[in-house]
Protein backbone atom coordinates (compact mmCIF):
# COMPACT_ATOMS: atom_id res chain seq x y z
CA UNK A 1 0.00 0.00 0.00
CA UNK A 2 1.11 3.67 -0.09
CA UNK A 3 2.85 4.66 2.94
CA UNK A 4 2.26 8.22 3.47
CA UNK A 5 0.35 7.27 6.85
CA UNK A 6 1.60 9.80 8.56
CA UNK A 7 -0.19 12.45 6.39
CA UNK A 8 -3.78 10.09 6.39
CA UNK A 9 -3.93 8.49 9.92
CA UNK A 10 13.54 -12.83 -21.33
CA UNK A 11 16.17 -9.89 -22.04
CA UNK A 12 15.39 -12.54 -23.89
CA UNK A 13 17.29 -15.11 -23.90
CA UNK A 14 17.02 -15.71 -27.89
CA UNK A 15 14.11 -13.38 -28.91
CA UNK A 16 13.23 -11.33 -25.95
CA UNK A 17 10.60 -14.09 -24.37
CA UNK A 18 12.40 -14.19 -21.09
CA UNK A 19 10.99 -12.09 -18.87
CA UNK A 20 12.37 -8.55 -18.68
CA UNK A 21 11.00 -7.75 -16.99
CA UNK A 22 1.90 4.01 -8.12
CA UNK A 23 -1.05 14.60 -8.93
CA UNK A 24 -3.26 15.53 -10.65
CA UNK A 25 -6.31 16.68 -8.55
CA UNK A 26 -7.57 14.47 -6.00
CA UNK A 27 -10.96 15.29 -7.20
CA UNK A 28 -9.97 14.96 -11.20
CA UNK A 29 -10.74 11.72 -12.58
CA UNK A 30 -8.18 10.52 -15.31
CA UNK A 31 -9.05 9.12 -18.65
CA UNK A 32 -7.44 6.80 -20.36
CA UNK A 33 -4.41 7.14 -23.01
CA UNK A 34 -0.89 8.37 -23.45
CA UNK A 35 0.59 11.30 -21.90
CA UNK A 36 2.62 13.30 -24.16
CA UNK A 37 6.33 12.75 -24.43
CA UNK A 38 8.95 15.51 -25.55
CA UNK A 39 11.03 15.26 -28.79
CA UNK A 40 12.31 11.73 -28.62
CA UNK A 41 16.43 11.56 -28.45
CA UNK A 42 18.35 9.64 -31.36
CA UNK A 43 17.78 5.94 -29.78
CA UNK A 44 17.72 2.56 -31.12
CA UNK A 45 14.62 1.08 -29.54
CA UNK A 46 13.67 -2.66 -29.19
CA UNK A 47 11.16 -4.16 -31.60
CA UNK A 48 7.82 -3.61 -30.83
CA UNK A 49 5.95 -6.79 -29.23
CA UNK A 50 3.14 -8.29 -31.31
CA UNK A 51 0.00 -6.05 -30.99
CA UNK A 52 -2.04 -9.48 -30.74
CA UNK A 53 -0.20 -11.46 -27.81
CA UNK A 54 -1.60 -10.32 -24.63
CA UNK A 55 -3.98 -7.63 -23.66
CA UNK A 56 -3.83 -6.02 -19.98
CA UNK A 57 -6.02 -5.04 -17.73
CA UNK A 58 -5.66 -2.47 -15.13
CA UNK A 59 -7.40 -3.49 -11.55
CA UNK A 60 -6.42 -0.32 -9.94
CA UNK A 61 -3.71 0.29 -7.22
CA UNK A 62 -1.19 -2.22 -8.42
CA UNK A 63 -2.91 -5.00 -9.84
CA UNK A 64 -3.30 -6.35 -13.02
CA UNK A 65 -4.55 -9.17 -14.92
CA UNK A 66 -2.84 -10.29 -18.38
CA UNK A 67 -4.58 -12.37 -21.25
CA UNK A 68 -2.72 -14.64 -23.32
CA UNK A 69 -4.15 -17.34 -25.49
CA UNK A 70 -7.37 -17.85 -23.59
CA UNK A 71 -5.43 -18.04 -20.39
CA UNK A 72 -5.05 -15.52 -17.69
CA UNK A 73 -2.17 -14.44 -14.97
CA UNK A 74 -3.20 -11.87 -12.24
CA UNK A 75 -0.74 -9.68 -10.34
CA UNK A 76 -1.82 -8.02 -6.63
CA UNK A 77 -6.15 -8.69 -7.87
CA UNK A 78 -7.43 -5.89 -5.72
CA UNK A 79 -11.02 -5.64 -6.06
CA UNK A 80 -13.06 -5.45 -3.24
CA UNK A 81 -11.22 -2.02 -2.48
CA UNK A 82 -12.98 -1.76 0.87
CA UNK A 83 -13.02 1.38 3.68
CA UNK A 84 -9.99 1.73 5.76
CA UNK A 85 -10.85 5.77 6.07
CA UNK A 86 -7.14 6.30 4.47
CA UNK A 87 -8.44 8.33 2.52
CA UNK A 88 -10.74 10.37 4.76
CA UNK A 89 -7.55 10.84 7.30
CA UNK A 90 -8.97 8.32 9.35
CA UNK A 91 -7.27 4.99 9.06
CA UNK A 92 -8.48 2.49 11.20
CA UNK A 93 -5.79 -0.89 11.55
CA UNK A 94 -8.62 -3.11 12.98
CA UNK A 95 -10.75 -2.53 9.56
CA UNK A 96 -12.03 -6.34 9.20
CA UNK A 97 -11.40 -8.23 6.04
CA UNK A 98 -13.69 -8.70 3.32
CA UNK A 99 -14.25 -9.96 -0.57
CA UNK A 100 -17.23 -8.73 -2.71
CA UNK A 101 -17.14 -11.89 -4.70
CA UNK A 102 -19.31 -10.84 -7.39
CA UNK A 103 -17.24 -8.01 -7.88
CA UNK A 104 -14.27 -10.04 -7.73
CA UNK A 105 -15.72 -12.55 -10.48
CA UNK A 106 -16.53 -10.31 -13.21
CA UNK A 107 -13.43 -8.67 -13.45
CA UNK A 108 -10.77 -12.20 -12.28
CA UNK A 109 -12.02 -14.87 -14.88
CA UNK A 110 -10.59 -18.03 -14.52
CA UNK A 111 -7.23 -17.11 -13.77
CA UNK A 112 -4.66 -20.39 -13.90
CA UNK A 113 -2.06 -17.62 -11.91
CA UNK A 114 -1.54 -15.16 -9.41
CA UNK A 115 1.54 -13.25 -8.54
CA UNK A 116 1.53 -11.49 -5.15
CA UNK A 117 4.22 -8.66 -4.70
CA UNK A 118 3.74 -8.32 -1.01
CA UNK A 119 1.00 -9.07 1.56
CA UNK A 120 -0.35 -5.91 2.55
CA UNK A 121 -4.60 -5.90 1.95
CA UNK A 122 -4.50 -4.01 -1.17
CA UNK A 123 -2.60 -6.59 -2.56
CA UNK A 124 -3.97 -9.77 -0.79
CA UNK A 125 -7.17 -9.32 0.57
CA UNK A 126 -8.95 -11.12 -2.80
CA UNK A 127 -6.19 -13.72 -3.27
CA UNK A 128 -7.97 -16.23 -1.04
CA UNK A 129 -11.51 -16.08 -2.20
CA UNK A 130 -9.40 -15.81 -5.80
CA UNK A 131 -7.33 -19.52 -5.13
CA UNK A 132 -9.98 -21.24 -3.53
CA UNK A 133 -12.53 -20.49 -6.09
CA UNK A 134 -10.25 -20.89 -9.11
CA UNK A 135 -8.26 -23.69 -8.05
CA UNK A 136 -5.21 -20.88 -9.57
CA UNK A 137 -1.90 -21.19 -8.50
CA UNK A 138 -0.28 -18.64 -6.31
CA UNK A 139 2.97 -17.57 -6.26
CA UNK A 140 4.61 -14.88 -3.55
CA UNK A 141 6.98 -15.01 -0.28
CA UNK A 142 6.88 -17.26 2.74
CA UNK A 143 4.38 -14.50 4.24
CA UNK A 144 2.20 -14.71 1.96
CA UNK A 145 2.30 -18.51 1.73
CA UNK A 146 1.64 -18.70 6.01
CA UNK A 147 -1.31 -16.06 5.41
CA UNK A 148 -3.10 -17.72 2.89
CA UNK A 149 -2.93 -20.75 4.10
CA UNK A 150 -4.10 -19.44 7.73
CA UNK A 151 -7.13 -18.09 5.67
CA UNK A 152 -7.91 -21.63 3.78
CA UNK A 153 -5.94 -21.51 1.30
CA UNK A 154 -4.60 -25.24 -0.15
CA UNK A 155 -1.08 -25.02 0.57
CA UNK A 156 -0.30 -27.15 -2.73
CA UNK A 157 -1.64 -24.42 -4.34
CA UNK A 158 1.33 -21.98 -3.29
CA UNK A 159 4.99 -21.63 -4.38
CA UNK A 160 6.95 -20.10 -2.13
CA UNK A 161 9.47 -17.85 -3.75
CA UNK A 162 12.31 -15.59 -2.54
CA UNK A 163 13.29 -13.33 -6.36
CA UNK A 164 16.03 -14.77 -8.44
CA UNK A 165 13.83 -17.61 -9.54
CA UNK A 166 12.94 -17.82 -13.34
CA UNK A 167 9.67 -19.86 -13.45
CA UNK A 168 8.23 -20.98 -16.78
CA UNK A 169 4.09 -21.71 -16.51
CA UNK A 170 4.05 -23.56 -19.60
CA UNK A 171 5.24 -20.65 -21.90
CA UNK A 172 4.53 -18.02 -19.44
CA UNK A 173 7.72 -17.11 -17.92
CA UNK A 174 7.79 -15.58 -14.53
CA UNK A 175 10.72 -14.31 -13.25
CA UNK A 176 11.05 -13.25 -9.71
CA UNK A 177 12.60 -10.50 -9.01
CA UNK A 178 13.46 -8.98 -4.96
CA UNK A 179 12.59 -5.85 -4.28
CA UNK A 180 11.48 -2.81 -1.61
CA UNK A 181 8.38 -1.64 -0.50
CA UNK A 182 8.14 1.79 -0.43
CA UNK A 183 8.38 3.86 2.59
CA UNK A 184 6.94 7.10 4.09
CA UNK A 185 7.88 10.90 5.16
CA UNK A 186 10.07 9.33 8.02
CA UNK A 187 11.67 6.48 5.89
CA UNK A 188 9.83 4.04 7.56
CA UNK A 189 8.25 0.64 6.41
CA UNK A 190 4.41 0.37 6.94
CA UNK A 191 3.32 -2.41 8.65
CA UNK A 192 6.75 -4.25 8.36
CA UNK A 193 7.25 -8.05 9.52
CA UNK A 194 7.14 -11.59 8.33
CA UNK A 195 6.30 -14.66 9.39
CA UNK A 196 8.20 -17.72 9.63
CA UNK A 197 5.32 -19.74 10.49
CA UNK A 198 1.73 -20.01 10.71
CA UNK A 199 0.14 -16.69 12.22
CA UNK A 200 -1.40 -17.07 15.88
CA UNK A 201 -4.61 -16.87 14.97
CA UNK A 202 -6.59 -16.22 11.56
CA UNK A 203 -6.24 -13.18 10.43
CA UNK A 204 -9.59 -11.09 10.73
CA UNK A 205 -8.32 -7.26 10.19
CA UNK A 206 -5.66 -5.54 7.53
CA UNK A 207 -3.68 -5.05 10.79
CA UNK A 208 -3.09 -9.04 10.39
CA UNK A 209 -1.68 -8.94 8.14
CA UNK A 210 2.66 -7.74 7.58
CA UNK A 211 4.72 -6.87 4.53
CA UNK A 212 6.26 -9.81 4.70
CA UNK A 213 9.53 -8.63 2.31
CA UNK A 214 8.70 -7.17 -1.49
CA UNK A 215 8.73 -8.60 -4.97
CA UNK A 216 8.29 -7.39 -8.22
CA UNK A 217 7.96 -9.85 -11.25
CA UNK A 218 8.60 -9.60 -15.09
CA UNK A 219 6.11 -11.88 -17.19
CA UNK A 220 7.25 -13.07 -20.29
CA UNK A 221 3.62 -13.22 -22.32
CA UNK A 222 4.21 -16.09 -24.55
CA UNK A 223 6.46 -16.69 -27.62
CA UNK A 224 5.45 -13.69 -29.20
CA UNK A 225 5.85 -11.32 -25.54
CA UNK A 226 5.52 -8.58 -24.13
CA UNK A 227 8.04 -8.56 -21.22
CA UNK A 228 6.12 -6.59 -18.63
CA UNK A 229 7.97 -5.72 -15.40
CA UNK A 230 5.40 -5.55 -12.06
CA UNK A 231 5.69 -3.63 -9.26
CA UNK A 232 3.86 -3.55 -6.11
CA UNK A 233 5.43 -0.72 -4.11
CA UNK A 234 7.69 1.92 -5.22
CA UNK A 235 11.05 1.08 -4.48
CA UNK A 236 13.06 -1.61 -6.14
CA UNK A 237 16.24 -3.40 -5.56
CA UNK A 238 18.71 -1.65 -8.15
CA UNK A 239 20.97 -4.45 -8.73
CA UNK A 240 18.26 -7.33 -9.19
CA UNK A 241 16.73 -5.08 -12.05
CA UNK A 242 19.67 -4.16 -13.37
CA UNK A 243 19.53 -5.67 -17.09
CA UNK A 244 16.12 -6.69 -16.85
CA UNK A 245 15.08 -4.79 -20.22
CA UNK A 246 11.08 -5.11 -20.47
CA UNK A 247 8.96 -3.58 -23.08
CA UNK A 248 6.73 -2.50 -20.64
CA UNK A 249 6.93 -1.49 -16.86
CA UNK A 250 4.40 -0.76 -14.76
CA UNK A 251 5.90 1.43 -12.17
CA UNK A 252 4.68 2.58 -8.75
CA UNK A 253 4.19 6.11 -7.84
CA UNK A 254 5.55 7.14 -4.49
CA UNK A 255 4.20 9.12 -2.36
CA UNK A 256 7.19 10.72 -0.79
CA UNK A 257 10.90 11.73 -1.75
CA UNK A 258 12.54 8.93 0.66
CA UNK A 259 13.78 6.81 -2.17
CA UNK A 260 17.23 8.66 -3.56
CA UNK A 261 16.84 9.26 -7.23
CA UNK A 262 13.65 7.21 -7.56
CA UNK A 263 12.84 7.39 -11.07
CA UNK A 264 16.05 8.08 -12.79
CA UNK A 265 17.97 4.64 -11.39
CA UNK A 266 14.87 2.69 -11.84
CA UNK A 267 15.08 3.62 -15.58
CA UNK A 268 18.54 3.26 -16.07
CA UNK A 269 18.26 -0.84 -14.20
CA UNK A 270 15.44 -1.33 -16.90
CA UNK A 271 17.20 -0.06 -19.93
CA UNK A 272 14.65 2.74 -20.43
CA UNK A 273 11.45 0.60 -21.18
CA UNK A 274 9.40 1.18 -24.39
CA UNK A 275 6.58 2.45 -22.28
CA UNK A 276 6.24 3.41 -18.42
CA UNK A 277 2.68 2.60 -16.87
CA UNK A 278 1.82 4.30 -13.91
CA UNK A 279 0.27 2.45 -10.86
CA UNK A 280 -0.49 2.83 -7.06
CA UNK A 281 -1.61 6.06 -7.70
CA UNK A 282 -5.23 5.94 -7.36
CA UNK A 283 -7.60 6.03 -4.61
CA UNK A 284 -8.31 2.45 -3.54
CA UNK A 285 -10.92 3.16 -1.87
CA UNK A 286 -13.27 4.29 -4.78
CA UNK A 287 -15.01 1.61 -6.49
CA UNK A 288 -14.03 0.18 -9.54
CA UNK A 289 -16.97 1.00 -11.52
CA UNK A 290 -16.23 4.36 -11.01
CA UNK A 291 -13.06 6.44 -12.86
CA UNK A 292 -10.04 6.43 -11.51
CA UNK A 293 -9.51 9.74 -8.49
CA UNK A 294 -5.66 10.27 -7.59
CA UNK A 295 -4.40 9.83 -4.24
CA UNK A 296 -3.88 13.03 -2.98
CA UNK A 297 -0.12 12.56 -1.94
CA UNK A 298 1.24 10.81 -5.22
CA UNK A 299 2.33 13.31 -7.82
CA UNK A 300 1.38 11.49 -10.71
CA UNK A 301 1.90 14.46 -13.51
CA UNK A 302 5.29 15.09 -11.87
CA UNK A 303 6.07 11.56 -12.04
CA UNK A 304 5.01 11.77 -15.86
CA UNK A 305 7.29 14.66 -16.30
CA UNK A 306 10.21 12.80 -14.82
CA UNK A 307 10.11 10.27 -16.96
CA UNK A 308 9.95 11.89 -19.96
CA UNK A 309 12.56 13.73 -19.29
CA UNK A 310 14.60 11.04 -18.07
CA UNK A 311 13.86 8.77 -21.04
CA UNK A 312 12.35 11.24 -23.69
CA UNK A 313 11.68 7.79 -26.19
CA UNK A 314 9.94 6.35 -23.38
CA UNK A 315 5.76 6.52 -23.99
CA UNK A 316 4.11 7.22 -20.86
CA UNK A 317 0.65 5.75 -20.49
CA UNK A 318 -2.16 6.65 -17.64
CA UNK A 319 -4.11 3.77 -17.49
CA UNK A 320 -7.97 3.57 -16.86
CA UNK A 321 -10.05 0.96 -15.04
CA UNK A 322 -12.18 0.68 -17.88
CA UNK A 323 -9.99 -0.16 -20.71
CA UNK A 324 -8.30 -3.37 -22.13
CA UNK A 325 -4.72 -2.93 -23.58
CA UNK A 326 -2.68 -4.30 -26.01
CA UNK A 327 0.59 -5.46 -25.70
CA UNK A 328 1.95 -2.57 -26.65
CA UNK A 329 -0.53 -0.57 -24.36
CA UNK A 330 -2.37 0.60 -26.66
CA UNK A 331 -6.37 0.90 -26.19
CA UNK A 332 -7.87 -2.37 -27.80
CA UNK A 333 -11.47 -1.87 -29.40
Amino acid sequence: MSDDTDARGPRTFGRRTMLRGAALSAATPLLPGTLPTAAAAPAVRRAAPAAGAATFRWLGTAGWRIDVSGRTVLFDPYVTRFPTGLFAGAFDRATRLCTDEAAVRERVGRPELVLVSHSHWDHLADVPYIAASTGARVVGTETTYHLLVALGVDPAQISVVKGGEVLDFDGIVVEVVASLHSRNKQRAYFAPGRLAGPPPARPETIGDLPEGDTLAYQVTAGDGGPSAFLMGASDFGERAARGLRPDLAMVAVPTSASTHRYVPRLLAALGDPDVVVPVHWDDFERPLDLPPRTDPSADLDAFAAQVRRESPATRVVVPDYRTLYGADMRPVS
